[in-house]
């Protein structure tokens, strides 16, 4: 097996076509790295709502 310029330096790497490694990072270009939390707009509009009230009532 080739070593994967993508490999994170352990060895032990598996990366997939999509740059998703078994670990759970993904290739971002330049770095392995852990991905970016993507909300759908359904989570991302409770979490806004749990933020504004949390910080309203520290006031």
């Amino acid at each position: 097996m080739s070593e994967d310029p993508r490999c994170c330096g352990t060895g032990t790497c598996i990366i997939d076509p999509e740059g998703r490694c078994w670990c759970g990072q993904q290739w971002d270009g330049e770095k392995m790295a852990m991905p970016k939390l993507e909300l759908s707009a359904d989570e991302a509009q409770a979490q806004s709502s749990k933020q504004n009230q949390s910080s309203a009532g520290s006031k």
